[in-house]
């Protein structure tokens, strides 16, 4: 097969023929239709991202195609089937505490390097192998939108943190990055999750102009200043009423004093959940946490059954795809597709691989 493979950080992908990947037990090859590219994908190739990946390695986070081949002990999925590959692989010795690679992109810690050794290869392919639970099946689709089902990818990143945070229908959500790539997703899966009401501050207006023309009167955007105290005021009287629930994405450039002021901004027994790259101490105050009985966790990536949830909600159509803006390339041209990712990548749009 065919295969965009990085041999050494700071030279190109290199499109040659590997070998196809043959299934054991616990594994599915799954022909790629359409791989995604993340916008950052340039930054991983040329080492700038100082990323876990032992080379010669597949890029390429998940995939969308139909199965070829699984293993003995399948039980359901059948050749031609659409599915989901998902990158997040999970060590099976471990059930509570699993060593985690990203697919194609990334390890954490040694023990993700350790499975990273069988499960590295990506989806910047004409195949991928996967471990069986990670090719979530996704119903009939047309093969024209499968690019457009690779956003899920997106999307599960801010839904793993929502769920994390229990959002209920009903509730506030304030969306802290609100104008970022995840941050816009954020967005789009809360509504979909039945968000009451959705606060989305940024500094970018039209950005911010750009979610309330997508999602309505449900969504209210908050223009941020810099100055923490004037922006956490304005942020609670956008809400008008209590925060149930702050989701931080903020990227590593934004300030400490911007996700603390989001943060604080969550009622009486609210939920904080952070999921960003900040990496200064928030220095939240420890009577403010203790005496509103405030609750705060991190969420890296997105649980197991994340996947099938969130493409129920696409299939039903609460989460709409077609907010996607997708532009496509042959894999021969995997070099132009990252830096068209890298230029355009954004909210609501996405670069795919179609090998």
């Amino acid at each position: 097969m065919k295969a965009a493979v990085l041999k050494e950080f700071g030279l190109p992908l290199s499109v040659e023929e590997v070998a196809d990947p043959a299934p054991g037990t616990g594994e599915v090859v799954v022909d790629v239709v359409a791989a995604p590219v993340l916008h950052y994908t340039a930054e991983v190739v040329s080492g700038a991202r100082q990323y876990l990946l032992d080379l010669p390695a597949i890029l390429g986070t998940g995939a969308v195609g139909r199965v070829r081949s699984v293993g003995p002990d399948a039980t359901k999925l059948r050749p031609g089937d659409w599915v989901r590959c998902d990158p997040t692989v999970r060590s099976r010795d471990d059930a509570l505490t699993p060593d985690v690679v990203l697919q194609g992109l990334t390890a954490r810690g040694d023990g993700g390097l350790a499975l990273q050794r069988h499960f590295r290869h990506g989806g910047f392919a004409e195949q991928i192998m996967v471990p069986t639970e990670n090719a979530a099946p996704l119903g009939e689709i047309d093969e024209a939108d499968a690019g457009r089902w690779a956003a899920l990818g997106i999307c599960l990143v801010p839904y793993g943190g929502l769920l994390d945070g229990g959002l209920q229908p009903g509730e506030t959500v304030l969306i802290s990055g609100a104008t970022g790539t995840y941050g816009g997703a954020a967005v789009a899966v809360a509504i979909a999750m039945g968000a009451g009401r959705v606060i989305a501050p940024g500094r970018n207006q039209s950005a911010l102009a750009d979610l309330e023309r997508r999602f309505g009167h449900r969504v209210r955007t908050v223009v941020l200043s810099g100055n923490e105290d004037e922006d956490r005021a304005a942020m609670q009287a956008a809400a008008e009423g209590p925060v149930d629930l702050v989701l931080d994405l903020l990227p590593p450039s934004a300030s400490i004093a911007a996700a603390r002021a989001a943060a604080m901004t969550v009622r009486e027994f609210g939920r904080v959940v952070l999921m960003g790259g900040i990496g200064d101490e928030l220095a939240l105050p420890y009577s403010w946490l203790m005496l509103n009985s405030v609750t705060v966790r991190g969420r890296w990536m997105y649980p197991r059954d994340a996947v099938p949830k969130l493409i129920a909600l696409a299939r039903c159509g609460l989460l709409d795809l077609t907010q996607f803006e997708v532009d496509e390339f042959a894999l021969s041209a995997v070099g132009e597709a990252v830096e068209h990712a890298a230029e355009t990548g954004g909210r609501f749009r996405l670069t795919v691989l179609r090998p």
